[in-house]
Order: C-alpha cells, then structure tokens, then sequence
C-alpha cells in the first residue's frame, strides 16, 4: 500500500476526531460561553448540517480542480474552521468555525475514497479505501477519547488547537505524497439528480436520517448523561468513549461483512436491536456496569447499519452514484443534526438527561419502518415481471415469438 495512503487516513482521523470529540466537552463549552447544554448541541447540530449541504456542493465543486489540489483545499478548509473554533471569543463564532469545518467532511471521504481506489492495483481498490477510512474509525477509539482527555485537563481550545495541527499534518501528507492526478469528469448534474426521482433511494436515505440519528440523540448528551444520572465523574466519560469506538469499529465490521449476503435482513435486526437498545438506556443510564455496556451496544448496532444503508444507496442510484453517494454522507449528518436538536428540546422541556434516549428509540423504530416499506415496495415491483398477461410465462411467449 503507498504511502499516500497515510496522508489519506491522517486527515481522515482529524475529521473523525473533530466530528465526535465536541460531544465529550459540551459541558466545558457550556460553561465557558455561559450557555445551557442544549444550546451548546447547537456546535454538533451545525456540524452536521455543514456535512449535510456541504458534502453534494463540495463534489460537484471539486470536479472542477484537479483530485489532489481539491483534497488539499478540504485540509485548508478543514484547519481554518477548528482554528476559528478553538480561539473563538463567543459561542457564535465557535459556531461558524464547526460549519466551516464541517464543509471539508463529506467531499474528502467522498474524493478521498476515489483517490485511495486509484492509488493502487485493480484487485486491492478495496483494502486502499478501507485503509483511509481506518483513519475515522481510529479516531474514534483514540482521537475521541484522547481529545476529550486534554480538553477536560488543559481546555477544550487546546483540543481543537491540536485537531487543526492535525489537519496540518495530513495537508502536508497530501501535498508531499500524493501523485497529481487528473481532473475528474464532470458531474452531470441532470443524470445524477435524476437518481433523487427513485422512491427506494429517497427511502434508503430516510433510513439513514432516522437510523442514525437514533445513534447520535443519545450520544449527543452523553457526558451530562453520564457525569449527572450514571454518577460517573467526568474524567470517565474518556473511556466512556473508548467503548463506544470500539463498538463501532466492531459493528461496522459485521454490517460490512453481513450487507453483501443479506442487506435488508441486515438492516431489520440491526435497526430493531438499536431502537430496543436505545429505549432500555432510559433505565440502564442510572446504573454504571449497565450503562458502559449499552453505551458500547449503541454503538455497535448503530454502525452496524451504516455499510448496508450506503450499499443500499448505491444499489438504488445505480448508474448515477456520485452524487446520490454524497449525499447520503450528508443524510448521516441531518439525521445527527435533527436528533441532536429533538435531544436538546426533550432536556429543554425538563424531562430529563435520558430523555434523548427515547427520542432516539423512536428515531431508529422510525427506520426500521422504512425498511419494511421499502422492501414490501421492492417485492411488489418485482411482481408484475413474474406475470403475463395471456396466461403464458414470459419463455413461452418468447419462443412463440422466435
């Protein structure tokens, strides 16, 4: 595997880093710019609709330059937004620093996997773009943790000080390591929207608002749960995290390996145990054992889902990909921008820290749903093609014809 494969998983774990770690130090922020938690899930909320309208506009953008200056353009993008975060002098600039940031997210993986496949021999395209996103999935088990670690110890502006040197690192990476390659085609825009106009693509990206943001109202408000329900002290929401990674990177395995033998049954199991899960948090929140075991459950069930619903994008979008592809990168992050929101009203409201979890339940209930209906759907399409009219099967007709 070439080097520049490294350069590709280094900025890949500055994004990871930056996208989950604000959720460890909400209460630091929070208290700092004297605002409650649920204005201060504002930072993820924004996040994640910069990835959300972000992710298509910087695709259709980057077909303009060529792959290597447009992924180096994303790191400066990328260092500029957690630069402004971490000197920030009010929440709202804070704000406007995590959307800047947060626009780098959904064309880097999406132009980054591209570069990576090409980077290598046609029988290794897979373990070059499973190596960059190996990157996002470390960060989840060290940058998260790591960064949250510093930012309760020294201040979370070192944290995102540190994010930014990072996104240095992995321009340089790119700069020095990356081969120029050729402008990429351009995107026409009429044939790719026109995968928007298939009903089992719009249900696929539903799936993935609902699904994971089940994930992301629990985790959004995980260390005010933690820290004022569980009875944990705040050092222990750093391991906290760790499990959660470590059940992502285990769930992610399994949905990978599960989704080209049996997809939708994949998703039913796997959206049905999260919605479960996630209700049974309301009750588990207020024991430690019970609630460090969920927490790496949550994780597990939610990224389980995450390789067959882009695979079941993928498959519906066929022949227009790209970006139908990028875009549901951006539906990851509207389903953890509008469950990060509902989470806030719900502990705005006075219900409480484990409020969000039954947001989440019903999120991932809400999904599981789709999935029924799309495949009702799919299985009722494929009916007519089984039956002809005139009472003879399809072959017959075909040899009276020849």
């Amino acid at each position: 595997m070439p080097l520049a494969l490294l350069a590709l998983a280094i900025g890949a774990f500055g994004i990871g880093t930056t996208e989950f770690v604000i959720m460890g130090l909400l209460p630091e922020v929070a208290g700092d710019y004297g605002v409650s938690i649920p204005i201060a899930g504002y930072l993820v909320t924004g996040y994640a609709l910069g990835v959300m309208f972000g992710a298509p506009l910087m695709t259709v953008l980057g077909t303009k330059v060529s792959r290597k200056r447009m992924l180096m353009l994303l790191m400066g993008l990328f260092i500029v937004g957690n630069l402004l975060s971490a000197l920030a002098p009010a929440f709202s600039v804070m704000l406007i620093g995590r959307i800047v940031a947060s626009l780098a997210h959904g064309a880097f993986f999406g132009i980054g996997a591209v570069v990576a496949a090409d980077l290598v021999a046609p029988d290794k395209k897979a373990g070059a773009i499973a190596m960059m996103f190996t990157g996002l999935t470390v960060a989840n088990v060290v940058g998260v943790p790591l960064g949250t670690l510093v930012g309760q110890s020294v201040g979370w502006r070192v944290t995102f000080g540190i994010v930014a040197a990072l996104g240095v690192v992995g321009l340089a990476g790119i700069a020095r390591l990356v081969p120029d390659m050729p402008k990429a085609e351009g995107v026409r825009l009429r044939h790719e929207l026109a995968a928007f106009k298939n009903v089992q693509v719009l249900l696929a990206m539903a799936m993935t608002v609902l699904g994971f943001g089940g994930v992301f109202a629990a985790i959004t408000y995980i260390a005010p749960m933690m820290t004022h329900v569980a009875g944990f002290a705040d050092g222990s929401v750093t391991w906290l995290l760790v499990l959660f990674g470590l059940g992502m990177v285990g769930g992610n395995l399994i949905g990978g390996r599960f989704a080209d033998r049996a997809l939708m049954p994949m998703l039913y199991v796997s959206l049905g145990a999260l919605a479960v899960v996630l209700a049974l948090f309301t009750v588990t929140a207020h024991d430690k054992l019970l609630s460090a075991i969920t927490i790496a459950l949550i994780g597990a069930l939610g990224f389980a889902t995450v390789p067959p619903l882009q695979k079941r994008v993928l498959d519906q979008a066929h022949g227009a990909p790209t970006l139908a592809s990028a875009v549901n990168i951006g539906a990851f992050n509207l389903g953890n921008a509008l469950s990060a929101w509902l989470g806030g009203l719900v502990i705005a409201a006075g219900l409480g820290y484990t409020a969000p979890n039954w947001v989440g339940a019903a999120l991932a209930a809400g999904a599981l749903l789709l999935a029924l209906v799309s495949a009702a759907l799919e299985r009722r399409a494929a009916e007519p093609s089984t039956v002809v009219t005139g009472g003879a099967p399809a072959e017959q007709r075909a040899a009276v014809h020849h």
